[in-house]
């Protein structure tokens, strides 16, 4: 979901053997929603989805269509090693790159959003070529990106969404069968009642995987990540049938893991842009958590929407161990 750390997994999956660097397939992610809602025929998505990431693969293996704005995660001037990128443009192309890509094995390392709620769509496509990590993260941690996404980009000519029409007004594809509710909300409630819908949607998904499929479905608390990454590098690194480089403990180093105290982040202005601040001396982790809590009643959280954000919190502290924070 917006917000859990995906940007500080992506790098270190790429510092795996024959992992490429961070992409995003923000067209993936549309058919697969146009499909949820109806609008294209599942068999359809299936087809697009299979010619779309084999089209990536070839476009990347090829120097084409990178994105090499520097300042952006998703450039090879952040990759680990951006010559190799640098290489490609200069290199043949065409009609050698599926000899190079049957030679080199090389693995996609595709950032998509709220994806798990239609992850079967994936997994038809895919199916062994798959494997799907998803980055959870406690509510509270998610809650101030996702609350300044819906005050900057709603109604907002940059927020290249798939939307729907509600009452001549066009509404965000996670507002779908909750429009009065939706409408009827502050922001600061819709970011709420937003991340229950998503995260409902997406675990009923995941219990609905066929048992194979739930094999290559990983899950990644990203407050254990942080504290312990080594576990979870493993199980992925497992899964793709790949293995730790030289590189991987110096983009851990460089991402700030194992690291202490969770709060305690990278400081990039992409993630002050989202709302991430560094940890107040003197605070705890417990207080830290608290002070969230606060920015959702300093921004006119009512109580049903506040009593809906506690019960989510309870129920990630306990699935995942965590002491509690309400």
């Amino acid at each position: 979901l917006p917000g859990s750390g995906k940007t500080l997994v992506s790098p270190l999956l790429s510092s795996l053997k024959r992992t490429e660097l961070l992409s995003y397939s923000f067209e993936t992610e549309f058919i697969c929603r146009l499909g949820a809602l109806g609008k294209i025929d599942p068999d359809a998505v299936i087809a697009m989805i299979r010619m779309l990431i084999d089209h990536k693969m070839y476009e990347q293996m090829m120097g084409r269509n990178l994105n090499f704005r520097y300042s952006d995660l998703s450039s090879p001037f952040k990759a680990i090693k951006p010559l190799r990128y640098f290489r490609r443009i200069f290199q043949k192309g065409d009609e050698v790159v599926p000899e190079l890509i049957r030679a080199q094995s090389p693995i996609l390392n595709v950032a998509v959003h709220d994806m798990t709620r239609v992850c079967d769509y994936l997994f038809s496509a895919l199916g062994a070529r798959l494997v799907f990590v998803r980055v959870i993260r406690h509510p509270l941690l998610m809650l101030v990106q996702q609350f300044l996404n819906l005050e900057r980009l709603l109604q907002n000519p940059r927020d290249i969404q798939v939307c729907f029409e509600y009452k001549e007004e066009q509404l965000p594809y996670f507002a779908y069968g909750w429009e009065s509710k939706f409408c009827e909300s502050n922001n600061i409630d819709r970011t709420i009642y937003s991340i229950e819908w998503m995260l409902r949607e997406s675990e009923g998904a995941r219990e609905r995987l066929k048992p194979e499929h739930k094999k290559s479905f990983v899950q990644v608390p990203f407050e254990k990540l942080v504290i312990d990454p080594v576990p979870y590098i493993d199980e992925v690194a497992g899964l793709l049938q790949t293995e730790w480089t030289r590189e991987t403990k110096k983009v851990m180093k460089k991402q700030k893991v194992p690291r202490a105290n969770i709060f305690d982040g990278l400081d990039l202005p992409i993630y002050r842009r989202c709302g991430w601040e560094p940890p107040q001396s003197g605070l705890s982790e417990r207080e830290e958590f608290l002070k969230r809590r606060e920015f959702a009643i300093a921004q006119g959280a009512t109580d049903s929407a506040l009593a809906v954000l506690d019960g989510l919190c309870r129920e990630y502290e306990s699935k995942w161990q965590m002491e509690p924070t309400i």
